[in-house]
């Protein structure tokens, strides 16, 4: 408890003396790094890799096509086996 204690207090000492102008520095890149589109794409990719390896949903592979509409499809287990 005493090293949190300790920790707490040098980090509100230390960000006391770097004052309000570094706050808002620090402020003005998270918020440009938040609002990147190269960061937006990064962490859509991860929640979709996350999304795809916890879904119950099995995933569809193309079978067959029929017509520019319709198009047979088979769970990607299923053409594993065959």
């Amino acid at each position: 408890m005493f090293r949190l204690m300790l920790g707490i207090s040098i980090g509100y000492v230390l960000g006391a003396k770097a004052g309000r102008a570094r706050y808002e520095q620090i402020a003005r890149v998270g918020r440009a790094l938040r609002d990147s589109q190269v960061t937006r794409a990064v962490v859509d990719a991860g929640r979709n890799k996350i999304a795809a390896s916890i879904s119950t949903q099995p995933q569809l592979e193309p079978l067959h096509t029929i017509d520019e509409e319709t198009t047979i499809l088979v769970p990607h287990e299923h053409l594993r086996v065959r």
